[in-house]
């Protein structure tokens, strides 16, 4: 990949992976209940999912999937379906007595965390789209793997930082949070915009092939 073609493609990808979205919202949530530690390993599970999907997309299945409707719906609704069960979960939660002052999670718990943060992000068409829209644009066909590799890893780094960012942030509220009041907003207004995203998810369209 030339110089030039990287100037392009790397701030086009880190402004993709720092945008809020489902994936940067758990990490805020997650690091301002457990710590920002556990946020971070948790969000491991989205890298993983992530490099999955650019691996699958690499391998041309990527294009199966945006030019089926019906694969592409499936995925689109269950996704949506997982958002709008997770925001509707942390907008009823009972637990109002606050966090208090000491953060962490057990084995079992961060276990989970992993898994909830793979499933949005596999579970997210729009970031297949990304890597069947956006990369092609930067690989080489003369050089494909290896263009792919670069891309790929360079999404995933930022997706680190974007991870480390939102973690970081969200360790801020823990103060915040660990009143009974300060909580119940935090669960409702993170509830809704996980709502939000499932919603939006619903509503997106396959594009054209």
């Amino acid at each position: 990949m030339s110089h030039q073609t990287l100037l392009l493609f790397v701030p086009a990808c880190f402004a993709l992976a720092m945008a809020f979205g489902p994936n940067n919202l758990l990490a805020v949530t997650t690091s301002a209940r457990h710590g920002m530690g556990t946020a971070v390993t948790a969000a491991t599970g989205r890298l993983f999912a992530f490099a999955i999907m650019i691996l699958v997309t690499a391998l041309g299945l990527g294009v199966l999937l945006t030019t089926s409707e019906l694969l592409f719906s499936a995925l689109k609704w269950v996704g949506a379906a997982y958002l709008v069960w997770i925001g509707a979960r942390l907008i009823i939660a009972k637990d109002h007595a606050g966090l208090g002052e000491t953060p962490g999670a057990t084995a079992r718990s961060v276990s989970g965390l992993f898994r909830q943060e793979f499933l949005v992000a596999l579970g997210n068409p729009k970031a297949i789209l990304i890597f069947t829209a956006f990369f092609p644009q930067f690989i080489d066909p003369d050089d494909y793997w290896a263009s792919f590799a670069v891309v790929g890893g360079f999404y995933l780094v930022f997706e680190g930082v974007s991870v480390v960012t939102y973690a970081f942030a969200g360790s801020r509220l823990r103060r915040f949070m660990a009143s009974p009041r300060g909580l119940l907003w935090v669960n409702r207004a993170s509830g809704s915009l996980m709502v939000t995203f499932g919603l939006a998810l619903a509503a997106a369209r396959r594009p054209a092939a």
